[in-house]
């Protein structure tokens, strides 16, 4: 998949492997054409991903490549156990969550799903979670304390479920409470918007006292084209609602509304799984060292004074 303004790149790229085929295949020494291919192209990738705009921004966090959270959970972990089930309704695959390996560490890891195919992306909702979605990830969370085991959120999600059945099995609820009992969480909390993060339903998994952005991902309180058709009554303003939304990484970061940015391989995380996976192993492994040094009480006050510190406040 090449997104419009990776095309340039990409017909280079296509030029560079039709002069390595030549080259190849008449045995001519075509080196120094090739080099410089090469460094033509790096210095354009460069240039084009060090000033995306924010909806190239917010199409690179949906790329159908992009990796997931089990993904990335199979990548940082030497051992994944999957725990499936709210124990109220049933088990929302749009949700998942179990107990993974981190050097010798158990890490209870939570996160949103999405499904690379027709079928998977049926079967996992889209990555929009039910309310049963939540109840899972809060009994998980709820276990981690009950073991003393950190919790690691990977949020990547359009929004949660809205759906009629949804309401009715209370989703506002669900995530209400979600974010009620998270603050109160004993075991250190580190959250991660890997994609999206749209709305209460990036949010009901997302407060922790640590929150991070992956460089090409957005969090905001509504989607562009939703912001669109509502002001505009079409979707055909969402670049401008994107760039009103300020919902980039480093919008959010100079908000203050996030902790710090994950950065990403040049092109996308998709571009290099392994790379990405070892540094968000790397910040979660940071991260729990510092939160270690931490009571309890004094987490929970931090993380609280935290959330209760962001926007402005008039009274």
């Amino acid at each position: 998949m090449v997104l419009e303004f990776e095309k340039p790149i990409a017909d280079l790229e296509q030029k560079l492997q039709e002069m390595k085929d030549l080259a190849k295949g008449r045995n001519i020494d075509l080196t120094s054409d090739i080099e410089s291919l090469e460094d033509k192209i790096l210095a354009l990738k460069k240039e084009t991903f060090e000033n995306l705009t924010r909806w190239q921004r917010v199409q690179l966090s949906r790329h159908a490549d992009r990796p997931y959270a089990l993904d990335y959970i199979y990548e940082i972990t030497n051992d994944f156990i999957e725990l499936h089930g709210d124990r109220s309704v049933k088990d929302d695959k749009a949700m998942v969550g179990g107990l993974g390996d981190i050097d010798g560490r158990t890490v209870m890891f939570i996160g949103q799903q999405k499904g690379r195919n027709t079928k998977q992306r049926q079967e996992r909702n889209f990555g929009m979670a039910n309310p049963e979605g939540y109840r899972k990830a809060l009994r998980l969370m709820k276990m981690a304390e009950k073991f003393g085991k950190p919790i690691v959120t990977l949020i990547d999600t359009p929004g949660a479920f809205p759906g009629l059945e949804a309401e009715e099995r209370g989703q506002g609820e669900a995530i209400a409470r979600n974010l009620k009992e998270m603050f109160m969480l004993k075991v250190p909390v580190i959250c991660i918007i890997i994609g999206e993060g749209a709305s209460g339903g990036a949010l009901g998994i997302a407060i922790g006292d640590r929150v991070f952005m992956l460089e090409n991902t957005w969090y905001s309180v509504i989607s562009p084209e939703s912001c669109s058709s509502i002001l505009w009554r079409s979707w055909d303003y969402k670049e401008q609602a994107a760039e009103a939304l300020k919902l980039t990484a480093k919008d959010m970061k100079g908000n203050g509304l996030i902790d710090d940015i994950i950065p990403e391989p040049l092109g996308g995380a998709h571009r290099d799984l392994k790379w990405m996976g070892k540094t968000i192993k790397e910040t979660i492994i940071q991260s729990l060292k510092e939160l270690d040094k931490q009571k309890p009480e004094k987490r929970i006050e931090n993380r609280i004074e935290k959330f209760c510190s962001m926007g402005v406040v008039v009274e």
